[in-house]
């Protein structure tokens, strides 16, 4: 679980956005956040404060990934709070991304694991740096010529070839 706008306010790339455009700050953490669950396997959910705005919390996707907004007068820590207290259980370990402290105690009182912003900036950084060597690695190699064939197959090819 990833507190969104913690996340914005902590990350150098988009703080810059956010001082732009928070729309396109959140929708970059959305892209990064896509291409992390993608390439680790982990379901990852992203909490929005929307406390200031009338009308029930809602989800959607984006992507594959669940993006909750806040209930009126709810911020993305209760909506964190609540979520990791209803997805822990023995076979399904909750990790939250947020350097809220207070949230961090919280949800580690909850059973739930913590990782700190600059945490998950650096785990971010370290798979684009994996990810670009896979695409490398890939892409220098050459493709083979021939289709790897046994010796009966080649002999008899051999023998039409030459008739």
């Amino acid at each position: 679980m990833v507190d969104g706008y913690n996340i914005i306010g902590a990350w150098p790339e988009l703080i810059q956005l956010k001082e732009k455009n928070l729309d396109d700050a959140r929708d970059r953490l959305l892209e990064i956040l896509s291409e992390y669950q993608a390439y680790t396997g982990a379901k990852v959910i992203v909490a929005f404060d929307a406390h200031q705005v009338s009308g029930l919390g809602s989800k959607e996707r984006y992507a594959s990934l669940t993006v909750a907004y806040t209930r009126e007068n709810e911020t993305a820590d209760e909506c964190i709070e609540r979520l990791a207290g209803q997805l822990k259980t023995k076979r399904n370990q909750v990790v939250v991304a947020t350097s809220d402290y207070t949230e961090q105690r919280v949800i580690f009182a909850q059973g739930a694991l913590r990782k700190s912003a600059r945490e998950l900036l650096l785990e971010w950084q370290e798979l684009k740096r994996q990810i670009k060597g896979q695409v490398q690695q890939e892409s220098t190699k050459k493709p083979s010529n021939s289709i790897p064939l046994d010796e009966n197959l080649k002999k008899l090819f051999e023998e039409w070839r030459r008739q």
